[in-house]
């Protein structure tokens, strides 16, 4: 297998799962997903079947999220974003700050929690009722400094001698 080719577990909005290898780059072939399944048929999946297509480690049952929340501001650099599925499930995750990486398909998410076996998600659009930016993460790099304070106002330390 070609490391160009990406583990996925694919959640189906009823609740089916197909486990797969996709093309690093174009697995989104006019509205539908087409991935390579374990038996190694072509298999294509209308987008608007699918919930999200799970970027993943190793083929196991754990590729549901353990925590779908984060529980303190994230520090990497990105959107974070709350996802509401049209079953009602919530997820948050952060998505990069770059209109280059969102398609008209859908976008990529990466997942609170990254020492899990789920890496990345493909949120198709169809997928959701509701996407909510709750803080756009910045680098330090961006900001600007405070100006220091003036040495006037700076008592003094040492004695010159």
């Amino acid at each position: 297998m070609a490391s160009t080719h990406k583990k996925i577990v694919v959640r189906k909005m009823d609740r089916d799962t197909v486990n797969g290898y996709v093309a690093a780059g174009d697995f989104i072939v006019d509205g539908k997903l087409e991935l390579l399944n374990t038996a190694g048929n072509v298999v294509l999946i209308d987008l608007k079947e699918v919930k999200g297509v799970y970027f993943v480690r190793e083929f196991s049952d754990s590729e549901s999220l353990t925590r779908k929340t984060f529980t303190t501001r994230p520090r990497i650099e990105g959107l974070w974003v709350r996802l509401r599925f049209r079953d009602n499930e919530t997820v948050e995750g952060l998505m990069p700050n770059d209109l280059t990486q969102i398609t008209p398909d859908g976008f990529f998410v990466n997942p609170p929690d990254t020492r899990s076996n789920t890496q990345r998600i493909f949120v198709p659009r169809t997928a959701l009722s509701e996407l909510t930016v709750l803080a756009v993460i910045g680098s330090g790099a961006r900001r600007r400094k405070q100006p220091a304070a003036s040495d006037a106002q700076q008592a003094p330390m040492l004695f010159e001698g």
